[in-house]
């Protein structure tokens, strides 16, 4: 395997990790508008994911840093190309971080409604935009003889990535009932699994649309493989969820998706992002990597600190697994 190649299955792996994380953060905070019936169970759901938010969006910055280091062609265009959703994202993204440090801040009914508001859509927008993005990305955009980006972003908005975006909207949303339902107790515990049960059949669907549309547009063997275990984790999240064991409910769905996203990789390669004017054009992993001796150096330094990092992180998530209710959340101040 050649260094560009290892690089490009390196980030893969990033972005998989940062979707498999930061998904259930997403389907968290959009579930705070359906699953919570009040102000007490929308404060035990956020605080589900209150200490490990912040943890799971590193890993879209090292993703992207990756992106940059590896494979500078790729991103250059794929960021300039795709400005105005990943600008969407990054406000989303700081606004949604301070809703969840500043809304407990006050008391306030019109404070603390405002800020939930604003978890809720940008939970929502993004988690629909990262599916626009990687459709887009897989199929193509145009892209000029230069390698630049030569399209607006009406050319981002097509029916496949508008079934991309809704496809990642309702399999992260699941993916975040499933959490719920593992990380609580009481009522809200019993209403997850009921709403994990209706969005898992959902995605279900929608997986084998958008997966099955993929698949026959650039999908080969190994994609193919790919999307069977996807839709196979998908279904034995169901049963898991229906017999109540929540964590191998959420480990299946998380399966799903790295699967999905695996067959987006999967699909996509050789290719980091291809033309839909003259294939030609496509930006290659060969043709958009750095120098060898920058990949070299890059992987001397990721090798032994990745598995590090990922300790770190799964002794956090370990830390804090118990479950919470509405009893651990304390009664409001009197005034």
């Amino acid at each position: 395997m050649h260094l560009h190649d290892f690089w490009f299955l390196l980030i893969a792996v990033l972005w998989t990790g940062y979707f498999f994380l930061e998904g259930f953060d997403f389907g968290i905070g959009v579930l705070t508008k359906g699953l919570a019936k009040d102000r007490t169970e929308r404060r035990v759901l956020i605080n589900t994911i209150g200490p490990v938010w912040d943890g799971n969006e590193v890993w879209l910055i090292t993703a992207a840093g990756a992106t940059f280091a590896a494979f500078p062609d790729w991103y250059a265009t794929l960021f300039s190309g795709f400005y105005l959703p990943f600008l969407a994202v990054l406000v989303c993204l700081i606004v949604r971080g301070v809703a969840f440090e500043y809304r407990h801040k006050r008391t306030g009914e019109r404070w603390q409604r405002n800020w939930e508001h604003a978890i809720f859509w940008c939970s929502l927008l993004p988690a629909f935009l990262w599916g626009l993005v990687f459709a887009d990305m897989v199929r193509g955009v145009p892209i000029g003889a230069d390698k630049n980006f030569s399209g607006t972003v009406l050319d981002l908005i097509t029916p496949y990535s508008l079934l991309g975006g809704l496809f990642t909207l309702v399999l992260f949303t699941f993916h975040g009932a499933v959490f719920a339902a593992l990380k609580t107790e009481g009522e809200i515990r019993h209403r997850a699994r009921s709403y994990a049960t209706v969005l898992g059949m959902t995605a279900g669907v929608l997986a084998l649309a958008f997966l099955g549309w993929t698949q026959a547009e650039s999908g080969n063997g190994r994609s193919l493989a790919a999307l069977v275990v996807s839709v196979a984790a998908l279904a034995l999240a169901l049963v898991m969820n229906h017999a109540g064991r929540e964590g191998w409910a959420f480990a299946c769905s998380g399966v799903a998706i790295a699967a999905a996203f695996a067959l987006v990789f999967l699909a996509l390669f050789p290719d980091v992002l291809p033309s839909s004017v003259n294939p030609a054009w496509s930006l290659t992993v060969a043709e958009s990597a750095s120098s060898p001796y920058t990949l070299k150096i890059m992987t001397w330094v990721a090798v032994p600190l990745t598995p590090l990092i990922i300790g770190y992180q799964a002794w956090t998530y370990w830390v804090f697994r118990k479950r919470i209710g509405t009893r651990h959340i304390p009664a409001p101040a009197a005034h």
